[in-house]
C-alpha cells in the first residue's frame, strides 16, 4: 500500500507503473477496470486504474513538453508491429479467460499450451498488445521450445 491511498506514490524506494497513450480515456479506463478487475483510482488527467499490485496510467497523446522535448505521444498506428507489450501473469488461465471474454475482451487465440506456460494475447481498445500467461511447466524448470517453424 502506498501512503497516499491507492495512488502510485511510494513512501520510499520505487514502484513501477505502465503509461498508455489512449484515444478515449473513458473507454480505456473501463476496459482495464472491467477485464482486469481493476480499481479506478482517478477518472482522468490522468486516468489511473490499479490492477492487482500495479497501476495503468492513461492519458491522450500530445506534443512535446519542456520535460520531453522532441517527443510526441500517440496511440499505436498499426496493430501489426509492436515493440513492447503488457505482460500479465495469472494463477488460473481458464478462469481469467472466461472472465475477460464475458466482459468483452477479444483474444487473438484461445490459450495455447507452450509446455512452460499457458499463454494467449488480446488487444485493448487502442490496439495495445497484452500477453496473459499462467506458468505451468516453468515452475518445474521446463522451458518452452522454439515457436513452431523456427529451429
Amino acid at each position: 500500500m502506498t501512503p497516499h491511498g491507492d495512488l502510485p506514490a511510494p513512501e520510499n524506494g520505487l514502484l513501477l507503473t505502465h503509461f498508455l497513450t489512449v484515444r478515449d480515456v473513458t473507454v480505456s479506463r473501463r476496459f482495464y477496470a472491467d477485464v482486469f478487475s481493476g480499481e479506478v483510482v482517478m477518472e482522468e488527467n490522468p486516468a489511473i486504474v490499479k490492477v492487482a499490485n500495479s497501476w495503468i496510467i492513461m492519458n491522450p497523446g500530445g506534443g512535446p513538453t519542456p520535460d520531453k522535448p522532441g517527443v510526441t505521444l500517440e496511440a499505436p498506428r498499426s496493430s501489426e508491429r509492436v515493440s513492447s507489450f503488457l505482460n500479465v501473469r495469472v494463477a488460473d488461465m481458464a478462469a481469467f479467460y472466461e472472465h475477460a471474454v464475458a466482459r468483452g475482451a477479444h483474444f487473438l487465440t484461445e490459450p495455447v499450451d507452450r509446455t512452460s506456460e499457458l499463454r494467449c494475447y488480446l488487444r485493448d481498445p487502442d490496439g495495445y498488445l497484452i500477453e496473459v500467461g499462467q506458468s505451468t511447466g516453468l515452475i518445474r524448470g521446463i522451458q518452452a521450445g522454439p515457436p513452431t517453424g523456427q529451429g
